[in-house]
């Protein structure tokens, strides 16, 4: 019995290393820095609190019932009689699942919609408008009202709505600051919205958290939560002492490679906006092959013409395979 209890015990305690050895010193999402993060990890917690309860009742029921109809010596003959089923247990055992996920339900979708508009508090304070272009392997931050772009980072003045209009100017990918919002997806051709605000100076982490292709882990960004004075000083600074972006440079950081930090006086929606529906396609697909590039977006009798004529190809090839096999 001591040697049954010695091993219980011995991998009780591996299962419990192993666990704490996948878990982060550093949860930057449980430590949020803006009210939609704080919303967001509410939200979390309240999962955690009903989660953490339906495994104490299972592991419980598991557990006693284990050991109370565990074989003994004693019970060795013995056989269940038959009873027909429990109708009231089996109408708890069903409400109460129901009852579980209309608490986790009514919260989520509460604060799915919160995330979409401007926290309170924040309603009548005039928005800072900025327009993120994701690329392999990078991500470009326009500043339209400043006149600024900046590829690997983003400024932002604190207690001030900031919207962020996404975009990509390739493949699909993940905008996500932990610290300050949850995560929205940036696609070729189209913008979402994602509002934050930081009530705190400080550096947060940002990244894409949809992979991509060989680079996607080194597509990270800084953001800068500065206060309203070392914004307007920033501001200023980047116009006076930025150099111009070219079409012809814009066109080779849209090229899949890793960069470092750029500031430019003007941005790239001088001449294209990758979320206009009716703009040309505006980098060669051959840069993109063997990367995951999805190619030129067709209209809808384009698509069903370029359709027809893939089929056609791939009946053509299939064909001219069985000839000269014969």
């Amino acid at each position: 019995m001591k040697k049954k209890k010695g091993l219980l015990v011995s991998a009780m305690s591996i299962l419990l290393l192993l666990v704490l050895s996948g878990c982060e010193t550093n949860l930057v999402v449980f430590d949020p820095k803006g009210p939609q993060a704080r919303a967001i990890m509410d939200l979390i917690n309240w999962s955690f609190i009903w989660i953490g309860l339906v495994l104490v009742v299972v592991v419980g029921l598991f557990v006693y019932i284990i050991w109370k109809y565990r074989a003994r010596p004693e019970n060795a003959d013995y056989e269940p009689p038959d009873e027909k089923g429990n109708h009231k247990l089996e109408v708890i055992w069903t409400l109460i699942p129901i009852v579980i996920v209309i608490l986790l339900t009514i919260p989520t979708v509460k604060t799915l919609y919160a995330l979409e508009e401007v926290p309170e508090g924040y309603e009548d304070v005039e928005p800072l408008v900025i327009h993120v272009t994701s690329a392999d392997w990078k991500w470009i931050f326009s500043y339209p009202e400043e006149d600024i772009e900046t590829v690997n980072y983003v400024n932002i003045p604190v207690d001030r709505p900031v919207t962020f209009k996404l975009t990509s100017a390739g493949t699909m990918q993940s905008f996500w600051i932990p610290s300050l919002a949850g995560q929205e997806y940036t696609m070729n051709k189209m913008e979402t919205e994602l509002i934050v605000v930081a009530d705190e100076e400080g550096s947060f982490f940002g990244r894409n958290t949809n992979f991509n292709g060989e680079g996607y882990a080194g597509m990270e960004f800084e953001v800068q939560a500065q206060s309203p004075a070392d914004y307007e000083k920033w501001v200023k600074e980047a116009k006076e002492l930025s150099p111009k972006l070219t079409e012809e440079e814009y066109k080779e950081l849209l090229k899949p490679t890793h960069l470092g930090r750029l500031t430019y006086s003007n941005t790239h929606l001088d001449w294209v906006d990758h979320a206009d529906h009716n703009a040309e396609l505006y980098i060669d697909p051959e840069l993109y092959r063997g990367h995951g590039y999805p190619g030129k977006i067709f209209t809808e009798d384009e698509n069903e013409n370029s359709e027809n004529h893939e089929n056609m190809n791939m009946d053509e090839e299939e064909h001219g395979g069985e000839h000269s096999g014969h």
